[in-house]
């Protein structure tokens, strides 16, 4: 296999984990997919000569016929079948990547619809189930497409296909429609991030090039899980703010909240984890970034919830949320609004940073905690002497409160111990 064929689509991953080990694939055969032949027969495929061995005059028409054979698929769930014609598909794949991206003339208008053929031959079918009722890419390993050795060859010609200098939109989008992007986003349930990574790839140059499709495919993928963001224009569309509330903001109430990120600080306090600790951390690192880039007017907007929720995770019990939470105060740009909205910031977070100071079981923990303290200090001595002052009055006050709810449980347990003694003749009455 050439090394142009096995380089992977040169974006950013979708999917954010590494995998321990490869799953062994179990045998899910259906009627409607196109993975594996409903007959037993072998496929046999004639040897065509090789397109660098034949005239130009002649390339056009053997790249045709190349095209046609490829679209036999091959069932590579039984690995002892079809060896040698496998074999023999993958290196005519492989040939046809490589004559895609470097020769010229090939692209005859008759040669658009085979491309089209089969492209979807090879990759629509139906997905298998997964193991397990909800994938969870951070905890459960995914069943890897036993295809693959032909399947990345047709997403490496149909990309270099899409993106060569001779290709016409204008001939392309009678085969390239609206079912086709259909199926093509239906194919990201798959299981394999190596799939995954190729239709984002592919999606993008669809995007791209098809101008009369954008909207349709933006309608479409309101109604899936987004897997692909790579910005907006501004202003805003009011279609993309719709996406943003109904589609966006409420993906981060799924399991696998690590598939994505989204830039919204009240929709993030809206669905703020209560019990899982890893996604509050998540979310902490989450508002870190959209805090680095948001203009100070729009930071007085939220500060208030903001920093409320902030002085919750600082008194988490859970150190890494409380350290994640203290980690804001390293952050200079993050500082700089903290200190130009210390009078309303500091009387929110002071009383859970003074009670931590003294009470918090994690040493680490305390020692953040100070370098805070000695930060509102240096920003606003004024206030932070009169809450100090106001905090410890108000201590007083509960130890005086709590010291008089003891004496009176004391005085009630003596007067029914008084009682009780009486009542049996002990003492008396």
């Amino acid at each position: 296999m050439s090394s142009a064929a096995t380089t992977p689509p040169s974006v950013d991953k979708v999917d954010g984990f590494s995998r321990k080990s490869v799953r062994k694939a179990k045998q899910k055969r259906s009627q409607s997919s196109s993975q594996f032949r409903s007959q037993g027969k072998p496929i046999e495929l004639t040897p065509l000569p090789l397109l660098k061995d034949v005239s130009a005059q002649e390339q056009p028409e053997l790249f045709l016929k190349k095209l046609q054979q490829c679209c036999a698929v091959f069932d590579f769930m039984d690995t002892l079948s079809d060896l040698k014609m496998k074999e023999y598909k993958r290196s005519t794949l492989n040939e046809l990547v490589d004559y895609v991206t470097v020769s010229r003339g090939y692209l005859t208008e008759q040669a658009y619809p085979e491309v089209v053929k089969m492209v979807s031959y090879n990759i629509f079918r139906t997905l298998p189930p997964s193991d397990s009722n909800e994938f969870d890419p951070e905890e459960d390993e995914p069943t890897l497409e036993a295809s693959w050795p032909h399947l990345q060859l047709v997403y490496e010609f149909f990309i270099r296909f899409l993106e060569s200098q001779e290709f016409q939109p204008s001939i392309a989008k009678k085969y390239i429609d609206q079912k086709f992007v259909l199926q093509l986003l239906e194919l990201f349930d798959s299981e394999d991030p190596r799939e995954r990574d190729y239709l984002k790839t592919v999606l993008h140059r669809i995007y791209g090039k098809f101008l009369g499709l954008r909207a349709f495919i933006r309608k479409q993928i309101n109604n899936i899980f987004l897997r692909i963001i790579n910005g907006f224009a501004l202003p805003l569309k009011a279609e993309h703010k719709q996406f943003l509330v109904k589609v966006l903001i409420p993906l981060h109430t799924v399991r696998s909240l690590s598939l994505f990120h989204a830039q919204v600080i009240r929709g993030l306090l809206k669905f703020w984890p209560k019990t899982c600790s890893q996604k509050e951390v998540m979310f902490l690192g989450e508002l870190e970034e959209i805090l680095d880039v948001i203009e100070p007017t729009q930071f007085v907007k939220i500060q208030e919830p903001l920093f409320k929720q902030i002085s919750k995770c600082v008194s988490s019990p859970h150190f890494q949320v409380a350290e994640r939470a203290l980690y804001y105060w390293n952050n200079e740009y993050i500082m700089s609004l903290i200190e130009e909205n210390s009078n309303v910031i500091l009387p929110i977070m002071f009383t859970s940073l003074y009670r931590i100071s003294k009470e918090h079981w994690n040493p680490a923990i305390v020692a953040l905690v100070y370098n805070v303290l000695k930060a509102f200090m240096e920003m606003n001595s004024t206030l932070f002497d009169e809450l100090t002052s106001t905090y410890k009055s108000d201590r007083q006050r509960e130890k005086k409160k709590e010291k008089e709810r003891e004496e009176l449980w004391k005085r009630l347990e003596d007067l029914e111990l008084k009682r009780s003694l009486q009542s049996d003749g002990i003492i008396p009455t």
